[in-house]
């Protein structure tokens, strides 16, 4: 029986897996869930491992409290290369229980896909690896190193710690880091460029307290309009970032975001029109973009007829490689303080940051990848960006600098992963496990 064979004849097992993980609550806020819930879905996935020849997996805590899952696993041959595996149990809140079409923690199925909060991200991704090593049984041909943590959607820096100081359990050849995903279903792809982050929260402040918007309304600065004023100049009439000292005309030279089918990814209004003067790929992946996280003011139920004396949003301003999060958290707080209007004063709070990250993809690793997604899905491998930061990934390139780091998984565009209705593509587990043990096979057998 070959390969794909195996894994068909186990996909109700995976079925079964997943619902069983989906039903662990596990979400790393202590202020909405049980921290019960994520020490369940550890020792789910400790026992699953166990049983697959980690005879050493363990649970150790990290930085933050979290726990992650180590182990190792050796094969026959001492010169065989080393791959660390790695995915993360934890999972997004489910936000609004009332959006979802089926309860979020209860693996549903509809139209094909399955439903459930961490299906794709990252719970299937953990049963990619598991299945990968079934269908392999007692053929592996490469040792083996595990690591699956339990903070990284909290983004507490629990396992970034842990790597530097652990260096020696953690080393290996080769990372897979599977948090990510293809181009759509069916269409293979690894991301080897992930953007950073600076996240900041600015304050306006222009009276001492309310005061009535007929007595003072014209004259009095309204710190609510102040703030408006500053937030529109972060973007021009086309919709690009216009921060000072930051470039906005990088373009992307991997592969191409249809523009049609980001409509549809993204679920655009068909009157809306796509932002910026670059192509898709350019504004995703190339190029700073600026994102209104939230604000606080008065709501319009209850408002009452005053000028608001001070006003703060949340912004999240993404940067793509070769740009430092030093670099563009000083251009975004000089380009604020300087346009604040009326003499209002501003307060700027540094919320969080992270460095953005680029994939060496030259090595064994990659051509090994290429040829087992070529044999998975019969079609070349894409390379593509993605928007979200995995500060984990310099850690690893930092502690590691002669591993090859690999991004992929089962998390596709239609998987709505941190959005309500969150969904796996039960193929793409299947392919994608498929995937992995193709590259553990050939990786063996490839000259560094």
């Amino acid at each position: 029986m070959d390969l794909k064979e195996r894994i068909t004849g186990l996909m109700p097992q995976v079925r079964e897996e997943l619902a069983e993980l989906v039903a662990i609550r596990s979400v790393a806020d202590p202020r909405q869930y049980p921290p019960e819930e994520c020490r369940h879905a550890a020792d789910w996935v400790r026992t699953k491992f166990s049983e697959l020849g980690f005879a050493d997996v363990r649970l150790e805590e990290t930085a933050d409290g979290s726990l992650a899952v180590v182990g190792s696993r050796n094969c026959p041959n001492p010169q065989a290369p080393t791959v660390l595996l790695y995915a993360h149990y934890d999972v997004q809140p489910p936000l609004d229980d009332t959006a979802w079409k089926s309860p979020p923690f209860e693996l549903t199925e509809k139209d094909g896909r399955w439903y459930g909060r961490g299906t794709a991200d990252c719970k299937g991704n953990i049963l990619a690896h598991l299945t990968a090593l079934r269908a392999l049984d007692d053929e592996l041909p490469v040792h083996l190193k595990l690591v699956v943590e339990g903070s990284e959607e909290q983004g507490t820096g629990g396992l970034e710690a842990f790597v530097p100081d652990h260096a020696d359990l953690l080393r290996a050849d080769a990372i897979l880091v599977c948090d990510t995903g293809n181009a759509a279903v069916g269409r293979p792809a690894a991301t080897v460029s992930l953007r950073g982050m600076v996240n900041v929260v600015v304050t306006v402040h222009a009276l001492t307290s309310e005061v009535h918007s007929g007595m003072f309304g014209g004259a009095a600065p309204d710190a609510l309009a102040a703030l408006v004023a500053m937030l529109a100049t972060l973007r021009d009439s086309a919709g690009n970032t216009t921060i000072t000292g930051l470039d906005n005309t990088d373009t992307w030279s991997g592969e191409p975001y249809p523009p049609e089918q980001f409509r549809a990814d993204a679920g655009l209004l068909d009157s809306a029109r796509l932002l910026g003067d670059g192509t898709v790929s350019d504004m995703l992946w190339a190029r700073p973009a600026l994102t209104i996280l939230g604000i606080d003011c008065p709501p319009v139920l209850g408002s009452a007829a005053a000028i608001a004396p001070r006003a703060r949003a949340r912004l999240n301003l993404r940067i793509p490689p070769g740009l430092e999060p030093a670099q563009a958290q000083q251009a975004l707080i000089e380009h604020l303080r300087s346009i604040a209007p009326w003499g209002t004063a501003v307060d700027i709070e540094l919320e969080a940051s992270g460095a953005p990250f680029r994939a060496r993809t030259d090595g064994p690793a990659y051509r090994a990848l290429d040829a087992a997604m070529q044999d998975a899905y019969g079609r070349p491998m894409a390379l593509l960006g993605q928007g979200g930061s995995i500060p984990l990934c310099n850690v690893l390139a930092d502690t590691f600098p002669d591993a090859e780091i690999i991004m992929m998984g089962v998390e596709e565009p239609q998987a709505l992963i941190h959005a309500p209705n969150e969904s796996v593509d039960p193929t793409e587990i299947a392919a994608m496990s498929l995937v992995e043990a193709r590259f553990l096979q050939l990786y063996a057998n490839t000259d560094s």
